[in-house]
């Protein structure tokens, strides 16, 4: 059996999720790729899914919150080569939610909060500060 993102490139997607207050919602990661870095909420994007619907889908999944209208952000490349791990990922952003975040998926995130953009929780991983830096309009360092 091959495992996208580990025996070949995978396809996966990325939701930033901002309050009205612009601070945005993140999680820290158990599992590779990047454990114990913070993310923005996502996963991979399933056979005939639309990137969109994916992204919604992964962070209803791990906040339990509702999502409502998501717009597209751009699309990133990350090469984890710590955890041998590549993945390409639509990132997309949603100001448009209800509930509050919940850890719905303990076996998979640590811990959750709502962070200022110029106040990140370190470490970061490859994926959020590449979406941030679309984000924000700053070039990724």
């Amino acid at each position: 059996m091959a495992f996208p993102g580990i025996d070949f490139p995978g396809v996966g997607c990325g939701l930033i999720i901002q309050r009205a207050d612009g601070k945005v919602l993140l999680y820290r990661r158990v599992k590779p790729p990047e454990a114990g870095h913070w993310n923005i909420v996502g996963g991979k994007v399933d056979q005939m899914e639309h990137s969109s619907d994916a992204a919604r889908r992964e962070a209803e999944e791990e906040t339990g919150l509702s999502i409502g209208a998501v717009d597209f952000l751009c699309t990133i490349e990350a090469i984890v080569e710590a955890d041998r791990q590549h993945w390409i990922s639509m990132i997309y952003v949603a100001r448009a939610f209800s509930g509050e975040p919940q850890l719905t998926e303990p076996d998979k995130l640590s811990e959750m909060g709502w962070f200022d953009l110029s106040d990140l929780p370190q470490p970061l991983s490859v994926f959020a500060q590449q979406a941030f830096a679309a984000f924000t309009g700053n070039s990724p360092a």
